[in-house]
């Protein structure tokens, strides 16, 4: 459902009507003197309404834990394409509670094809391999999902006001004299509003201010550019396509396409290039240059492309952090912990970003809920929560950042006897697709709802 933007007053209520307790959260106001804007006091804040921070969110609330998500946009972000999302995101949307939702609006995917560029006679032309999941990969479930859809059904687990919309935090600091691990943060927002909360989450993207606060680097530029679109066909026939994925290689570049739902197609175009060079803000222009890209590539391909509406293709950068122990920061300071894309930042070439910042989310919303339960939420309580988080999900993110990586200098590879040997002998004898999906296969367990959270919002 489409949520409408949460007023300041709306937030205010929600953050302190007098002092009440939602879950395990208490909230209440603090005033300071001279005319300085009140501090608003709460225990949890999420900075970033994408996957991870409503994931974190709606986690939490499953587990009778409030949050307040600070959101910088004027509404949840409508924009972007679309995600695709292994089983193992599929595990923790069952566990939020929004998975069969999802399911009934975006096409299950039976199986991938994978073609060369330098056959395309025909939309058949230049195939190296297919494969069925079933045969291959059983039980695997994939699916390419709507990102405007995945956040609204996050968002609809939340209750009225938990989001705070045009909410841009402008400064981050140690409340009082606090150093320690879980110590409060204040964040100052640009409306002037200063919030202090035990403990705040940073989900804010890619870019995320938060991380670099905590001091980590700039993510990496690898040398490949990304096109993404989103193909509409919302006549009688709907899109024509089987429910496959279709994987294109060409010399330094590779392209792709797959049904999202009967009436939707995402697109892909990765290509190499020295640097990301100037920002293209004319979407007709992008289209045109992702068409260039691939003329002469397979006809089904093109034909997608041309069906989709200029505002529906994006050009982005592809960046990835490998959080090298003993030189990466830790993922939490005093009472900042990071999650998803701000943390680990990761190329889509193993289809992870989206469900290890779902991941996340179960996994930090378990060890934050403990800790609030734990003599009511003490910063010590909190702070071991978040190293325990780090703990448990380095070991996962770091080698899947590193692997993803890789994967994608190889097939960006624009040397013609690589080429030929990936075309001829890689991908039709050697590559097997269970294997590869091995990392799929994370559980992250139930999240069992308590009798708080199963009680309607007031």
């Amino acid at each position: 459902m489409a949520l409408a933007t949460t007023s300041s007053h709306a937030l205010s209520c929600y953050l302190h009507p007098r002092r009440r307790h939602r879950g395990n959260v208490a909230v209440s106001p603090r005033s300071e003197g001279g005319g300085a804007r009140r501090k608003e006091e709460v225990e949890i804040v999420i900075v970033g309404a994408g996957v991870a921070g409503l994931a974190t969110a709606a986690s939490l609330r499953r587990l009778g834990v409030g949050a307040t998500v600070l959101e910088q946009g004027a509404s949840l972000r409508a924009g972007g394409t679309s995600l695709t999302l292994f089983k193992n995101g599929w595990r923790v949307l069952d566990a939020i509670g929004v998975a069969d939702e999802l399911r009934a609006k975006h096409l299950r995917i039976q199986g991938m094809k994978m073609r060369s560029a330098s056959s395309p006679a025909s939309a058949a032309g230049g195939v190296l391999r297919e494969f069925s999941f079933e045969e291959e990969a059983p039980g695997q479930e994939v699916r390419a999902v709507e990102r405007r859809a995945l956040l609204e059904a996050l968002a609809s687990k939340l209750p009225p006001g938990a989001i705070s919309f045009s909410s841009k935090v402008r400064r981050v600091a140690v409340a009082g004299q606090q150093q320690g691990p879980g110590g409060a943060t204040e964040l100052e927002l640009e409306d002037g509003r200063r919030i202090v909360a035990k403990v705040v989450v940073g989900c804010d993207g890619v870019n995320s201010p938060i991380a670099r606060w905590m001091g980590f680097s700039e993510p990496r530029y690898v040398g490949h550019m990304a096109f993404r679109g989103l193909a509409r066909y919302d006549g009688d026939g709907g899109q024509p396509f089987e429910a496959k994925v279709n994987y294109i290689y060409g010399r330094g570049m590779r392209a792709g396409f797959v049904p999202v739902s009967p009436t939707r197609v995402y697109w892909f175009i990765c290509f190499n290039r020295p640097s990301p060079g100037p920002k293209i803000t004319d979407p007709a222009a992008l289209k045109r240059e992702a068409l260039e890209l691939v003329r002469g590539w397979p006809e089904d391909l093109l034909a997608v492309m041309r069906d989709t509406p200029d505002d529906a293709v994006v050009r982005t950068p592809l960046v990835d952090r490998w959080l090298w122990p003993g030189l990466a920061p830790p993922a939490s300071r005093g009472g900042v912990v990071l999650a998803g894309d701000a943390w680990h930042p990761m190329t889509p070439n193993l289809g992870q970003g989206a469900c290890c910042a779902l991941e996340d989310a179960v996994v930090l919303a378990r060890r934050l809920a403990t800790a609030a339960a734990s003599e009511g939420g003490e910063a010590s309580s909190y702070g071991e929560a978040m190293r325990a988080y780090e703990r448990e999900r380095w070991g996962r993110v770091f080698p899947l950042t590193a692997r993803a990586g890789l994967v994608g200098a190889l097939v960006q590879w624009g040397n013609p006897a690589v080429c030929a040997a990936r075309d001829g002998v890689v991908i039709p004898r050697l590559v097997r697709l269970g294997p590869f999906l091995e990392h799929t296969n994370f559980d992250c367990g139930l999240l069992e709802p308590s009798a708080a959270a199963a009680a309607p919002s007031p």
